[in-house]
């Protein structure tokens, strides 16, 4: 049996100085970083979202909620690590996961492969199984203005 999942996640940019961008669990000197009670790190949270969809097991915020002080700060990684546990404890194995960045700035490019390599080590399967991409919204919305990022992902669970 196979399954699929989408999650999405969007955060505004923190002001300038007050934290580090974090995206895939990959430091990205071109901050500013993004508000959060976590670390904010929107590709991992759509990647949660989307593994916690597919297995229909609900969402990033019923289990890693706003108001869980063990949380507040927290590396997004903390959350990949938990629900991977569960996902595979419910009888399932990731096929592959395919994100996409939404951003004017910074340009994803330069740490595509960075973050390819951390997001497969953090779900234990291949880079060949993860896809990260990068657009823009051609300067429209809040997203264009370079008020914050968002990401998409997408992701395939199989039956162990």
């Amino acid at each position: 049996m196979i399954r699929v999942g989408q999650g999405v996640d969007i955060h505004g940019f923190a002001p300038p100085g007050t934290r580090g961008l974090v995206l895939g669990g990959v430091p990205i000197p071109e901050g500013p970083g993004l508000q959060g009670h976590s670390d904010a790190d929107v590709v991992l949270h759509a990647i949660v979202d989307a593994l916690l969809g597919a297995a229909a097991l609900g969402d990033l915020g019923s289990r890693f909620g706003t108001d869980e002080p063990a949380y507040a700060s927290a590396s997004s990684s903390v959350f990949v690590t938990e629900t991977l546990r569960i996902v595979r404890r419910n009888g399932w194995a990731i096929a592959n996961v395919d994100c996409t960045i939404i951003a004017q700035r910074p340009r994803i490019a330069p740490h595509r492969s960075a973050i390819v390599e951390r997001v497969a080590a953090l779900l234990g399967i291949p880079a060949e199984a993860v896809s990260v991409k990068a657009t823009t919204t051609d300067g429209l919305g809040m997203l264009g203005r370079g008020e914050g990022i968002a990401c998409t992902a997408v992701v395939l669970l199989q039956t162990q």
